[in-house]
């Protein structure tokens, strides 16, 4: 029954509006998972730690290796040589006839071979000799260290993974429990489209971002600070030098950035508007098609395509640069460490250890730079999905109803309503139904007519208790609605509306839903009563045809199972919104006849805007500006010659 009148029709955002209060709310919400989200952040933390450690031992690793690479022939080395007794005369004289031919200009092939040509006692000594022992140690210490950064890498994403999802689900519920506590109102204030997209996009992009980028930006930082503690450690000089070489690369990736952001938009504005003129023309293709419109379509569909083309190739040519700036940054910091420790190496002032531990601080520092920037913008997107989500669950609910303990059964209520000076607006400065008294008695089949906007619809509303009224009661068989718990109203009513709901399944399993003990028998027999059992039999399975979007059903005959599932429902009373607006003349006159016989016994509510239908109504409700203007059978206000006959005549005017 609800029709909406406006509201938001997208899911567009770029940021949230409050980043840092979305922020906290979203802290607050994930109050459950604290501990286990603490625990990931712990082991991001270390699993960066280790990776920051292994640079130190791999420097060490480097060195022993190089010392096992270099002949020992220091000054200190040869004087201990020519003092040792261990070595004759005759050796120590060849060894120093070699050493004589040996200078700084000598290459390394010639210098190891000058080394072979010495004697067997010197070689023991000067021959350079690789420390198994200590390479195997460090091996094993960096492999221990790199497989636990790993697994605890490994588990910090399980952790975060398993939170995010339990999260996403927890916010499913908690929205699914909301709709059904929220006043109708909300729903006329905002489109179908908005609340799903809220349930679904909304909450996956939350989701995503908790499971991808929050553990890994407590790793990236860590990584971040680490990486630059331990360059300065090991040497300032250094430090600074691949520092500032990284940030130069950053800065260009941030202009471009920020160049490239208004081609983003534009790309994602023009996609819609390309679309929207897509949707629209194939909606419409039978109108395009009758009116030749097919050029002048053709024609806007080719200029959109076109700044669709201009938008991505500015934005993929932009965005196409990311990477190679990244390389660029990384290989010109290597450059950049590269030289300035050859520098510093040639002085003694670093070991060749150092220059390979640096190559690998610089990786650790360019890249969670990066990952940083990434993990910050799908935050901001988490936060603008976050502040959507808790708009909704936040939303003001319908009053509560926990301390309402009276109750009718179904079985046992009469059919008695009354309406006392009931006055109700959509808000305080504006009255809809100004003030409306009826006593409609047991068994009565009441019409309610009137001109568009009347509050034809917003009447049954209040009714059914979908609105709050302002002033003055309703009544049912003498008990007030605002005594009675909403699913004990709902359950007394039928409701056939105008627009028609089929879910996917089958034809007996739309008629029969969520009511009990219906056999099949039933089922046919209101069908029958219907006229739609005919149509029914006709299917490939009969009553056990699937209905899918691709099943070929009219909007009538759609219709006509609403209604036999409407007429399944044992309920005191009918509400009937345009039921017959979608079938035919001779299907409406069946209709019409088989429902005065199932609505024997029933009060009945009937929202018509053809007045035909109508003609055999006990009583009818003649409403304008929200008020019953007028009101008796279909003889009696044709006498009158006010409202209705007008109205009533009209329409026979224009079909004539």
């Amino acid at each position: 029954m609800p029709r909406p009148v406006g509201g938001n029709h997208g899911s567009s955002y770029e940021q949230a509006k409050d980043f840092r209060g979305t922020m906290k709310k979203l802290i607050h919400y994930l109050n459950k998972f604290h501990k286990l989200i603490a625990i990931a952040f712990v082991l991001a933390a270390v699993s960066s730690i280790l990776s920051i450690i292994a640079p130190d031992k791999l420097s060490d690793m480097a060195d022993v290796i190089s010392d096992g690479l270099i002949p020992n022939i220091s000054e200190q080395t040869i004087s201990d040589i020519m003092d040792t007794s261990e070595i004759s005369a005759v050796d120590k004289a060849e060894f120093m006839e070699i050493m004589q031919n040996i200078n700084k200009e000598s290459s390394s092939s010639e210098l190891f071979t000058a080394i072979d040509n010495m004697p067997a006692s010197v070689q023991k000594i000067i021959k350079p000799q690789m420390n198994f022992a200590a390479i195997k140690s460090l091996a094993l210490f960096l492999a221990i260290v790199y497989i636990a950064s790993a697994i605890f890498s490994f588990f910090q994403h399980f952790i975060m993974a398993t939170v995010s999802n339990n999260f996403a689900k927890e916010l499913r519920s908690k929205i699914i429990s909301k709709i059904n506590k929220l006043p109708l109102k909300y729903f006329d204030r905002n489109s179908t489209g908005d609340i799903l997209s809220r349930v679904t996009n909304d909450i996956d992009t939350v989701s995503q971002a908790m499971s991808q980028s929050i553990g890994s930006l407590v790793g990236a930082i860590t990584l971040v600070i680490g990486s630059v503690l331990m360059m300065f450690i090991t040497n300032w000089i250094m430090a600074i030098s691949a520092i500032l070489s990284s940030l130069i690369g950053f800065s260009l990736m941030t202009i471009i950035l920020k160049k490239s952001q208004k081609y983003f938009l534009a790309r994602q504005e023009e996609l819609g508007n390309m679309n929207g003129h897509i949707e629209e023309i194939y909606s419409g293709h039978n109108v395009v098609k009758v009116y030749n419109g097919k050029r002048q379509s053709d024609e806007k569909f080719n200029k959109l395509n076109e700044k669709v083309f201009t938008a991505i190739r500015k934005s993929q040519f932009l965005s196409g640069l990311m990477q190679p700036i990244m390389m660029f940054i990384g290989n010109f910091s290597y450059v950049i460490v590269c030289i300035v420790g050859a520098v510093l190496a040639m002085n003694n002032i670093i070991s060749f250890g150092v220059i390979v531990a640096f190559i690998v601080y610089v990786r650790l520092f360019t890249n969670p730079l990066s990952q940083i920037a990434q993990a910050m913008t799908s935050l901001q997107s988490a936060a603008a999905a976050s502040e959507r989500i808790f708009e909704f669950v936040e939303e003001a609910e319908m009053s509560d109803e926990s301390n309402l303990t009276k109750k009718l059964v179904k079985d046992e209520v009469k059919g008695n309503i009354t309406f006392e000076h009931v006055k109700f607006g959509y808000d305080n400065n504006r009255l809809i139904i100004k003030d409306f008294s009826a006593k409609i008695k047991p068994g009565q089949k009441i019409a309610i007519v009137g001109p568009t906007g009347a509050g034809k619809t917003t009447l049954v509303n209040l009714l059914m208790k979908f609105y709050e009224i302002n002033s003055g009661d309703i009544k049912i068989d003498n008990i007030s609605i605002n005594d009675l718990k909403r699913e004990n109203i709902h359950e007394l009513f039928t409701m056939v509306l105008q627009d028609t709901w089929l879910f996917a399944g089958t034809i007996k399993e739309n008629i029969v839903y969520n009511q009990k003990n219906i056999t099949d028998e039933d089922v046919k027999k209101v069908c029958e009563v219907v006229g739609v059992d005919h149509f029914i039999k006709s299917l490939p399975n009969s009553y056990n045809t699937l209905i899918e979007d691709n099943e070929s059903i009219s909007s009538g005959q759609k219709q006509l199972i609403t209604i036999a599932r409407g007429m399944l429902d044992n309920a005191p009373f009918l509400i009937l919104d345009e039921a017959t607006s979608n079938v035919d003349t001779r299907t409406e006159e069946l209709v019409q006849k088989a429902m005065d016989k199932l609505m024997e016994g029933k009060t009945s509510f009937v929202i018509a805007h053809r007045l035909s239908t109508i003609k055999n109504a006990d009583l009818i409700l003649v409403m304008n500006e929200g008020n019953i203007i007028e009101q008796g059978n279909h003889e009696e206000l044709m006498k009158q010659n006010g409202f209705y006959a007008n109205l009533y005549n009209s329409q026979f005017e224009k079909i004539n």
